[in-house]
């Protein structure tokens, strides 16, 4: 049975050009999920892999939608087609089609060399962006952008309302009550904003 499986990274993106393009390949059944590829705990994937059978086909539009890691790609590839005698094709990659390999064990060997390299560059790039956007961070950080969440008091209003704290007239579940905090976001103030 062919089977096809698609994956977009977000739930704002779309499937659409992924299943046409599946259904083009004779996919019987098209496995769907909106999740990273940096893992392989997907919900759809997981429901694939446990329903292939020996002989079945399973179809990517693009090998990045099995995984983002080198070492997943390489792992999930070694799976289906030895682990469960599976073939796969990747359709904007014609050489990874493990079942119109004519040259048999000679084809099989060059695709799995193919993957390999494909998938570690598909690592060094993921590599890349991460070193980038943490390049990027570090600069914003010199021109003082701030990150994270905003203070939700100020070291004033803080001390204003401790205050009514320390002569008893408030305990401290009312006082979070009353500020909208929690109870462990009121001690990291007190802690932040009084020395001991």
């Amino acid at each position: 049975m062919i089977k096809g499986y698609a994956r977009v990274s977000s739930l704002s993106q779309n499937l659409e050009r992924q299943i046409v393009a599946l259904r083009e390949a004779g996919c019987e059944i098209i496995y769907q999920d909106k999740a990273s590829g940096k893992d392989l705990n997907r919900p759809e994937y997981q429901k694939m892999k446990e329903e292939l059978q020996p002989g079945d086909c399973i179809v990517f539009a693009s090998l990045d939608r099995l995984s983002r890691n080198y070492k997943d790609t390489s792992n999930e590839w070694k799976s289906i087609t030895q682990d469960k005698c599976c073939d796969i094709k990747v359709l904007d990659m014609p050489i990874l089609d493990t079942k119109s390999n004519e040259a048999g064990l000679t084809g099989k060997v060059i695709t799995n060399i193919v993957i390999e390299l494909l998938a570690y560059c598909a690592n060094i790039e993921r590599d890349k962006i991460k070193e980038r956007q943490t390049a990027g961070i570090k600069l914003a950080k010199t021109r003082g952008v701030k990150f994270g969440r905003t203070v939700s008091l100020s070291k004033e209003q803080f001390l204003y309302h401790y205050d009514s704290l320390q002569k008893g007239n408030i305990s401290v579940t009312k006082l979070c009550e009353q500020l909208g905090i929690s109870r462990k976001t009121f001690y990291n103030l007190r802690d932040k904003y009084i020395k001991n």
